[in-house]
């Protein structure tokens, strides 16, 4: 039966996944209102896409930390 540590650990994941998916959300409705991509953005546009690249850049490398931490833990749990 998994602990407390492993819940916490797994509604952390999901709300990771959740932030992930809204951020990549919001960087598609950006491409899909510039259909030339970012040349035909403003520079201020490109400034927050990047941003919100590097920001979901960050979310994917958290969950996959998360992932393997999860991962690891179950292969250490005795059967």
């Amino acid at each position: 039966m998994p602990d407390n540590d492993d819940l916490i650990s797994v509604q952390t994941y999901r709300n990771l996944v959740l932030r992930y998916e809204a951020m990549h959300a919001e960087i598609n409705g950006l491409f899909q209102s510039h259909p030339g991509g970012t040349e035909t953005m403003t520079d201020q546009e490109v400034a927050q896409y990047r941003d919100m690249a590097r920001q979901r850049d960050e979310l994917l490398n958290e969950m996959r930390l998360l992932e393997q931490q999860l991962l690891d833990d179950e292969n250490l749990q005795p059967e």
